[in-house]
Parts: structure tokens; sequence; C-alpha cells
């Protein structure tokens, strides 16, 4: 039987699931046997262990109660709803982990998994500076997409598409300096032997399918995913009928963007505006 290896520094919903899992484990209960205790599917027992569903205030409070832990779940899982993930989005990452395939399209910024630190670094101050997130949960956004790039480089990597909408290369975040390192990574991207970047220029104007940002998961059985976010949080998409339209949207999305010769092009004529 495989388990997935927990690492409780991760984020603190891991830490939750860590913690519950050692928990049961020092009682010799499997999943089924907790979630029977609990009144949760073994299912939804290891989706929070393993990360992929953060714990509501209801199964926290089911935990101490099963454990005689007073309130230390309450509190642990306080802890991991004040995040500044996007509820849903824990649950992506650990499929966005061991995709072979990645399509994704970006309006507004670029994407996590092409941002340098310093790009990274500069969203997060702002959302703090508006007040949106505090510094610790800064911190938790710019690491974790440091350890999101690092998941891809793996044997083999996956495959990884990318179409930004015009708007993230124009849209200036930071100093001048810093956009201008930041659209060197995309180049660097460009010229990977299991990637490519598109850009969708204004001028598609209507003919543009997505309106918000999308990704597609091809998982190493062929199985698609797809994840959106609004402004409250993420929903990650399994069944075919919903998300086989999704992906023929983004085929369309991709033969009536710039090639990448031509998005190349495009950036490094914006690079020449920013130095």
């Amino acid at each position: 039987m495989n388990r997935k290896d927990l690492n409780p520094e991760e984020s603190p919903i891991a830490a939750f699931g860590e913690r519950l899992r050692r928990s049961r484990d020092e009682q010799g209960w499997t999943q089924d046997d907790l979630g029977a205790r609990m009144g949760y599917s073994g299912t939804h027992i290891s989706a929070v262990e393993t990360g992929r569903r953060p714990p509501t205030p209801r199964f926290s409070a089911r935990a101490d109660k099963v454990f005689g832990t007073g309130d230390k779940f309450e509190r642990q899982g306080r802890a991991a709803r004040d995040t500044a993930l996007l509820e849903g989005f824990p649950e992506y990452l650990g499929y966005e982990r061991q995709a072979a395939e990645i399509r994704l399209y970006e309006v507004g910024v670029i994407p996590g998994l092409l941002q340098t630190p310093e790009y990274a670094e500069a969203l997060a101050a702002s959302a703090v500076k508006r007040g949106a997130i505090t510094d610790d949960q800064a911190h938790e956004r710019v690491s974790l997409i440091t350890e999101r790039q690092a998941s891809l480089i793996r044997t083999p990597p996956p495959l990884v598409l990318v179409v930004l909408d015009e708007s993230c290369l124009r849209r200036p975040i930071g100093t001048s300096a810093l956009m201008d390192e930041q659209l060197a990574r995309l180049l660097e991207f460009a010229e990977l032997p299991h990637t490519a970047l598109q850009v969708a220029p204004f001028t598609m104007g209507a003919g543009r399918p997505f309106d918000l940002p999308i990704t597609v998961l091809t998982l190493a059985d062929r199985s698609l995913l797809s994840y959106a976010e609004s402004a409250q949080h993420g929903h990650l998409e399994r069944e075919s009928t919903f998300v086989v339209p999704t992906l023929t949207a983004y085929h369309q999305l991709q033969t009536e963007a710039l090639s990448q010769r031509a998005s190349v092009a495009m950036i490094e004529e914006l690079r020449r505006g920013t130095s």
C-alpha cells in the first residue's frame, strides 16, 4: 500500500493533515475506522490527511472529541483555514504535482509557475498593503510558488502549455528592472523542450473563449481535470462532461493566439521598453 509522504512544514493545512494521520496511527486505526468514529467516510479522512480538503470547524471538533485532545484540533483547524490559499486550491495542487500535461491560461498577471521570486513578492506585498492577507500569508504564497516550480523539475517533466492574455505582459508589477527580469524568465521558459508559450493578443476581442484564468490537467492515466478560480474560491472539476468542452475551448484559444515565435517577438519588444 502506497502512502503519500506528508510534510507538515508545507502549509497549515498540511500540518493539520499530518497531525490527524499521526494521531490515527497511534491508535492503530484505519481511515475507515476513524471515519466511522467521526461520522465521515474513509475517503473524506484521506482527503483531509493529504491536504486535498481543508478541515471544517465541525470536522476539527469531532477530531478533538474522538482523540480526547481538548481543543487542539480546533485551534489548528482555525490556523489551516486562516490561509492565503483559496478553498479548493490545496486539492488542485496535489494533482498538479503528478500531472503529465498542464495547460493554463492566465489574465492580468504572470501565472505562479512562471513567476520570478521578485515578481511573486511584489504581488504578495501589494496584497498585504491592501489588507487582503497578512505578512505570514504573503510568505506562504511566495514559498508555495517556489515549491510548485521545483515540483515540475522531475523525470520525465510534464508538458506545460501556457497561453497568456496580453494584459499579463503589459501590466507593470514593481520596478522596470523587475519586469525586465520577469519577461526574460518567460523567454527562458519558451526555450525549454517540454513547454510552449503563446500570447492571446488584445486584437482577439470577443473571440477569446475564456474571461477568467483556467487550467486543464492531464494525469498519467490520461484522465482530465480542470481548475478555475473566482474571487472567493477555486473549483476543481473532474466530470468529463464539463472538462472536455473546456479542453476544446483551450485548443480553440491556442489556434487563435499568436504563435510562439510571434509571442516571443512581442515579449522581446516589450523588454526593450522596460530597459
